[in-house]
């Protein structure tokens, strides 16, 4: 092969032939390097923004309802006994609690309690005096519900002991030394705890 010099002539050019895969080389082999598999990079998709620019906007996880109930806690006529309702939850176990129920449009809490515990009980009683406010969330139906109750003291008047049908599967007195420890939930266990001498 030739190509064609500055002055007009041919100048011959050489090509080096391709070195056999017998014969040694000069030169040392030029490794390539093995590729890395690049991680792959996840695409963050931007959080929602409130007007502000600033924070998230939280998504609502159900909406706000407010309840209130009351009831209490009925001592017989001896002033030895509390009276209980129990209700049988999912797994078969009775669970023991407090009477009460929610107020409805016009009552005082007091008329309230009065009537949900003859209702739930058959037993017609008077308030003695108040043992005081719980309150607690818990989550029903896709709403957050906040729940407020009025608890009261009552003295026994009169009645038949009767669990009302649909909403109580027994009613029953038990020793007041044992009402605390019998109560199935914690917030009217310590309720009772720290209600001093249950027979006033």
């Amino acid at each position: 092969m030739s190509r064609t010099s500055g002055e007009g002539g041919l100048e011959p050019v050489f090509i080096a032939p391709a070195p056999s895969p017998s014969s040694p080389s000069t030169h040392s082999p030029v490794r390539a390097k093995p590729s890395r598999p690049r991680p792959k990079k996840h695409s963050k998709k931007p959080h929602a923004k409130s007007a502000g620019g600033k924070k998230p906007i939280k998504k609502n996880p159900g909406k706000r309802v407010e309840e209130v109930s009351a009831g209490g806690l009925v001592v017989d006529k001896s002033g030895e006994l509390g009276l209980l309702i129990g209700r049988i939850d999912k797994r078969g176990r009775m669970l023991w609690s407090l009477p009460k129920g929610h107020i409805e449009s016009g009552e005082s809490p007091e008329e309230a309690a009065l009537r949900e515990v003859r209702e739930e009980t058959g037993i017609k009683s008077s308030i003695t005096r108040s043992l005081g406010v719980i309150d607690f969330w818990f989550m029903a139906e896709g709403k957050r519900i906040h729940k407020t109750v009025h608890h009261f003291l009552f003295a026994e008047k009169s009645g038949k002991l009767e669990a009302q049908v649909s909403e109580v599967d027994d009613v029953k007195w038990f020793p007041l030394d044992e009402i605390a420890k019998t109560l199935a939930y914690p917030d009217e266990r310590k309720l009772i705890q720290r209600s001093g001498d249950l027979r006033s």
